[in-house]
C-alpha cells in the first residue's frame, strides 16, 4: 500500500506522518487489496471557520476508490473521524457482496429443489 501525504497551508511532520501511517494500518487489515491512500490535510486559516483542520482520504482499490474527508480542531481528531468513515463504507461494501453472493446461493439450492435433484437439502 503506498501512502501519499499532502499538506495545504500547513507541513506534514514526522508526527503526522507516523499517526497517519499507524491509524491507517486498520483499512489495509478491512480491504488487502488497498493499492494507494491519498491523505490531505488541509488548514482552515478563515476566522470563521474556526481555524479547524480538514482530512481528506482517498482509498483505491483496483474496482472501487473510497472517498472520505473529516473536521475537526486537530490533525488526529479529524484522521479519527475520517477512519470511521472510510471503514464503514468498507464494511457496507463488503457486506453488499456478500449478501449478492448468498442470495444467488439460495436460489441455486431452491432451484435444485424443484427440479427434484437428489442430495440437496
Amino acid at each position: 500500500m503506498d501512502l501519499h501525504l499532502i499538506g495545504r497551508g500547513t507541513r506534514i511532520t514526522d508526527d503526522v506522518r507516523a499517526a497517519c501511517d499507524r491509524k491507517l494500518a486498520r483499512l489495509e487489515r478491512l480491504e488487502p487489496k488497498l493499492i494507494r491512500l491519498d491523505v490531505e490535510v488541509i488548514v482552515e486559516h478563515n476566522p470563521r471557520q474556526g481555524g479547524t483542520h480538514r482530512v481528506e482520504v482517498v482509498a483505491v482499490t483496483p474496482r472501487k476508490t473510497y472517498r472520505a474527508h473529516g473536521d475537526a480542531t486537530g490533525v488526529d481528531p479529524a484522521l479519527d473521524v475520517v477512519i470511521q468513515r472510510i471503514e464503514r463504507q468498507i464494511r457496507d461494501h463488503h457486506e453488499k457482496k456478500r449478501t449478492r453472493v448468498l442470495a444467488g446461493a439460495r436460489r441455486a439450492v431452491t432451484s435444485a429443489k424443484v427440479q427434484g435433484v437428489q442430495g440437496v437439502e
